[in-house]
């Protein structure tokens, strides 16, 4: 087949869910189930991928979106479904408002500081479902707050799930973790610096929104930026996102404390039926212990907890699921996986909070009923991944890249990342798919691997915000089936402004790094 042909083919799918949620409005569910049937006739009729094969890799996608990623977003739905339930999110809402009433500064620490710090310890949409529903619960437009968590998601991805994306691609590369996570934050730099500022614009909606807030803003990124450096450089891809969230958390309520206003202008005040009111440490921690019960055991069953996560890691089942060529067997890791564990921290905390079990249990019925058009959307998406992959349509579209940009390769390597993830909705999946061929493209083009290969993170993080998987948890979150086409329009512009930084970045380096 001819190779323009076959890139335009491959193609098909990608440009079938950008214009069905952008411009025809189409619903997720609808537009992905589509989607996996045009992935599926091109991948049979044209790439001739045998019949048995399609329907394993389909059961693979779906066994890969059942578990662990759908579990996971059970899981971030539920609690926050737990904590409304018992009246506790009225606390949290009362105790973020008893920090600052101002919109912009509480835009900067759910959805950029505690949004990051989700993605460092649990990733799989636990940073864009759980801070857009806060913030939907604080009031505000369930729109802008799903935006402004798909946006804030993008950097803190690159070392999400404690450093999932960037230790895989440095196992898939062979090259040094470190190395790739230095250059990984570096290529990011501007973007953590810009994301802030993109925030706090969201929220004003004009440039006024700046005012009395621009160097809060300022050290938001910056204490985000430097941890995530130094521990990047120094520790490895496991803590950057953790570390840096919390120090940009800390950092932020200090300064809008230190360099806050008190007169706060009306437009950017959060609007509270209640005035200030002292909250007590046992009321406090009670409201918050499901989130305190998911960062201890995320964190006790991470890696960095190196001999109960392989212990943990022993309770599995390795099942043949995809029949072609080159097929490993799907690995079922039953408690080495971060959905199981919120899942109890919100029991457990559910009852802290005073619900029983049975009411726990009618609150889990309602949050899968509420999930259904999201789970429909995300197991068609990644089955769509699977026969992408499996057939040699990605390796089609990667092939028409190295080809045609030649010597600007660097510029446009960030985009088959971004590829990646749009397809998958996983960093991690976009390192698997493009990093042994950025590190093959970048020695025959004599380039710097590591650098390379670091920018294919950049560029997966850069489409998380527009990937219809992340959409779908987004709109999960905050009740929004139906809206997908709204959230892509409002976040598609700031992709191709954060694909063109990385792009510039990466080729200026590449000349500088040889």
């Amino acid at each position: 087949m001819n190779m323009v042909l076959g890139f335009v083919l491959a193609l098909l799918p990608i440009i079938w869910l950008i214009v069905a949620l952008t411009f025809l409005k189409i619903p997720g569910f609808k537009a992905c189930t589509i989607a996996l049937a045009i992935a599926y006739v091109l991948a049979v009729f044209v790439w001739k991928m045998p019949l048995l094969d399609s329907f394993t890799a389909i059961a693979e996608g779906t066994a890969l979106a059942l578990w662990p990623i759908i579990i996971v977003i059970i899981a971030a739905i539920f609690t926050y479904n737990v904590c409304v339930h018992t009246g506790n999110m009225e606390v949290i809402k009362k105790m973020l408002a008893n920090v600052t009433k101002d919109k912009r500064v509480l835009v900067l620490i759910i959805a950029w500081g505690f949004g990051g710090f989700m993605e460092g310890m649990a990733g799989f949409g636990t940073a864009v479902a759980i801070p857009a529903s806060m913030l939907w619960g604080l009031g505000f437009n369930p729109i802008f707050a799903a935006v402004v968590c798909l946006i804030s998601n993008a950097t803190p991805t690159a070392f999400g799930s404690i450093g999932i994306p960037t230790t895989t691609l440095a196992k898939i590369t062979g090259l040094d973790v470190i190395g790739l996570s230095t250059n990984t934050v570096i290529i990011l730099a501007p973007l953590i610096i810009l994301t802030p500022f993109i925030l706090v614009y969201l929220t004003g909606k004009t440039k006024k929104a700046f005012k009395g807030v621009g160097l809060i803003t300022l050290i938001s990124g910056l204490s985000f930026l430097i941890p995530e450096y130094l521990v990047g450089r120094f520790l490895g891809a496991e803590l950057p996102a953790v570390i840096g969230s919390v120090c940009s958390m800390l950092c932020t309520v200090l300064a809008s404390k230190v360099l806050g206003k008190k007169d706060i202008d009306p437009e950017f005040c959060l609007e509270s039926q209640s005035k200030d009111e002292k909250i007590g440490a046992k009321k406090a921690l009670t409201a918050w212990s499901p989130f305190i019960f998911i960062f201890i055991l995320l964190l006790a069953t991470s890696k960095l907890i190196a001999p109960f996560n392989e212990l943990l890691s022993t309770i599995k089942t390795s099942v043949n699921i995809y029949s072609g060529e080159n097929a490993a067997p799907y690995v079922f890791s039953w408690l080495a996986t971060p959905g199981l564990w919120i899942i109890l921290a919100a029991f457990v905390g559910g009852l802290l909070q005073g619900a029983n079990i049975k009411e726990m249990l009618i609150v889990f019925k309602k949050t899968l009923v509420q999930l259904t058009k999201t789970i429909v959307t995300i197991i068609c998406i990644m089955a769509t991944a699977k026969l992408m992959g499996y057939s040699g349509m990605i390796s089609s579209i990667a092939l028409m890249f190295v080809t045609v940009t030649g010597s600007f390769y660097p510029m446009f390597a960030p985009f088959l990342g971004a590829i990646g993830t749009f397809v998958t909705g996983s960093g991690t999946s976009a390192s698997v798919l493009f990093g042994g061929l950025q590190k093959e493209t970048s020695i025959a083009l004599n380039l710097n691997q590591a650098w390379i290969a670091a920018s294919n993170t950049a560029g997966a993080i850069s489409a998380k915000m527009i990937s219809p998987q992340s959409i779908a948890v987004a709109v999960a979150a905050v009740s929004l089936q139906g809206k997908e086409s709204d959230l892509l329009k409002g976040t598609i512009k700031y992709f191709i402004l954060f694909i063109i930084i990385v792009g510039i970045v990466t080729y200026v380096g590449s000349r500088i790094l040889g």
